[in-house]
């Protein structure tokens, strides 16, 4: 079955694809090659916006419009997840039994890491990097249908294994 080109009056094949509006790429028209070149001349996707809602629009569209912030500022989200993901819910590390738990060289926040990876603070580096590539595995988000409480599960599993991997490394 022949398409035909949307063009009025034109009995060319219709086989290039011209956007009907400027954000949904799942609505087009067919047209011929010499109609999608005309099409293609005057077709502006910044028309009707203004000089700053354009500067916006490439501004964001380098981080693919997602919001950022820099990894200077205070409210970091790393930095905010970090200090906020690792805490010592257990009172382990300030309860006056803690001389009974195995001494090691690795600060409390290594500690912290191991036990959001579930593993034990005398496990080799090997081990580990297996256990973190399962977890991401385990609670990537296109896994789970893009769950934010797997997202925020992943997030904290990688600052534990970041942790780790920079403690592990100055050793």
């Amino acid at each position: 079955m022949k398409i035909i080109c949307d063009w009025e009056n034109c009995c060319e094949d219709g086989k290039f694809k011209a956007p009907l509006e400027r954000d949904n790429s799942k609505k087009f028209r067919l047209l011929c090659l010499n109609h999608i070149r005309e099409f293609n001349k005057s077709w502006n996707y910044f028309e009707n916006m203004n000089e700053n809602e354009i500067q916006n629009f490439i501004k964001s569209d380098l981080v693919w419009h997602k919001s950022t912030k820099s990894f200077g500022s205070s409210d970091n989200f790393f930095s905010i997840l970090w200090n906020n993901a690792l805490d010592d819910n257990l009172n382990i590390f300030t309860n006056s039994s803690f001389k009974k738990y195995k001494k090691s060289n690795f600060s409390e926040k290594d500690k912290d890491a191991f036990r959001v990876l579930d593993l034990d603070c005398s496990t080799k580096w090997e081990d580990i990097q297996k256990k973190f590539k399962s977890l991401v595995k385990k609670y990537h988000p296109d896994k789970n249908k893009g769950s934010k409480k797997y997202e925020d599960k992943l997030k904290k599993i990688t600052l534990a294994y970041s942790q780790l991997r920079s403690s592990i490394e100055k050793k």
